[in-house]
């Protein structure tokens, strides 16, 4: 098969592995969080940690996860990711309490950093010339995929009823992520040299590439890392909160549920969308700048939020933070290739999701929802502290640049 056709076919296989994950690490909570606090009795505080138990897998494992492709190779960690998504529906569809909730939650998390790093890592080899592009579009599929799945889980909720819906989910993630698993293969090292060969005769990228890749131990000792690091706390925080936060809020303007949920709808939409634009437009005017703006934009619609009453006004609020979200996902992976190489991407970039992991969490979903139980749904306070995290992250990404010009 033509050296194309299979670069082409391990993006798609990429895709399809990583829709699942996505659907339920970013529409299932928002969801089923109205319909936990029902089942188990507890407000929403409880339902925000399911978040940060999420997060702090993907904290502990993306790193580990990074490591470990280096050793194993990308696939295997593809197709142990899909088969760990699967049980995590079990234990969901089995949930006698919030706490078997937070076990489902930590090994969704887990399973995510099994084919999100691997899958961003392969389509970057495979199109070394086209980092945001691919990573673009494999990070869209990944958000996307809720703004897709989460009006159905809906519907597949009010119909078959929550045991077997849980149980479906995970056979339709087993078959889907496997068949994605086998088209999603690494390039061997014969093709990697191929594409310098073929890049010395193209014009100069735009994008400027560092003379080596970085080790983690010194990519640890840049400031470029450290200011990706808190770029990740800030936007992830703001950014995530929205999951759980939009269906809140439209119960709270008094939507039903159903209207509701296209708030979650709206912001799945552009965090899986927007992905795409932003990865594509990164290649052509800066990682950073782009980055920039979303974290901007994403910050003044946090602000405007709690005056919005209608349900458009408010989708397209919760559209505008999806968009920085998204973008948050998509750029930085190209923007860590290009600070510090390809060879320790994995590891380095894992090392980044520490921030989103760890302090994201609970500065965004569980502070959000203990504050909103403490003040009686006081979402004027928690959209505010927001917008500033966004307003701090567009200043903090303009920080990352190659260690060479820092």
């Amino acid at each position: 098969m033509p050296r194309k056709s299979i670069a082409l076919l391990a993006v798609l296989g990429s895709c399809i592995a990583i829709f699942w994950p996505g659907a339920l690490t970013f529409g299932f909570p928002g969801v089923m969080a109205p319909i936990w606090q029902e089942m188990f009795h507890v407000g929403r505080t409880a339902t925000g940690i399911t978040i940060f138990f999420m997060l702090a897998a993907v904290g502990i494992f993306m790193f580990l996860v990074g490591r470990w492709q280096e050793h194993y190779g990308t696939r295997k960690m593809i197709i142990l990711g899909i088969i760990l998504t699967a049980c995590s529906s079990v234990v969901a569809a089995y949930a006698t309490s919030i706490y078997m909730v937070y076990a489902w939650a930590f090994l969704n998390g887990l399973a995510s950093s099994f084919v999100y790093i691997p899958t961003l890592t392969l389509v970057q080899r495979w199109y070394p010339e086209k980092k945001g592009l691919v990573s673009g579009v494999v990070s869209m599929v990944f958000g996307l995929a809720a703004a897709i799945m989460a009006p159905v889980f809906g519907k597949m909720l009010a119909t078959l009823g929550y045991l077997p819906m849980n149980l479906t989910l995970a056979l339709l993630t087993l078959i889907v992520g496997l068949a994605g698993a086998y088209f999603a293969r690494a390039p061997d090292e014969e093709e990697i040299a191929s594409f310098s060969l073929d890049n010395t005769s193209k014009k100069p990228a735009r994008i400027k590439k560092p003379g080596r890749s970085l080790t983690v131990q010194e990519s640890l000792h840049t400031r470029s890392f450290w200011f990706l690091w808190i770029t990740w706390t800030l936007a992830g925080a703001a950014g995530v909160s929205m999951t759980v936060l939009s269906i809140g809020y439209g119960l709270f303007r008094g939507f039903p549920l159903e209207s509701a949920i296209l708030i979650l709808t709206a912001f799945n939409l552009t965090n899986g969308t927007g992905r795409l634009v932003s990865g594509y437009y990164s290649d052509k005017i800066g990682r950073n700048r782009i980055m920039s703006l979303a974290f901007l934009a994403a910050g003044l619609a946090y602000f405007v939020l709690p005056w919005a009453s209608g349900l458009t006004s408010c989708a397209l609020l919760a559209a505008v933070v999806g968009f920085s979200f998204g973008t948050l996902f998509s750029v930085s992976a190209p923007l860590v290739a290009d600070c510090f190489g390809l060879d320790h991407f994995g590891a380095i970039f894992g090392l980044t999701f520490a921030a989103y992991g760890f302090v994201a969490g609970p500065l965004g979903p569980t502070l959000s929802g203990y504050l909103l139980d403490r003040t009686g749904d006081n979402f004027f306070l928690v959209f505010l502290y927001l917008g500033l995290f966004c307003l701090l992250a567009a200043l903090c990404i303009r920080q990352v640049v190659p260690p060479q010009s820092v």
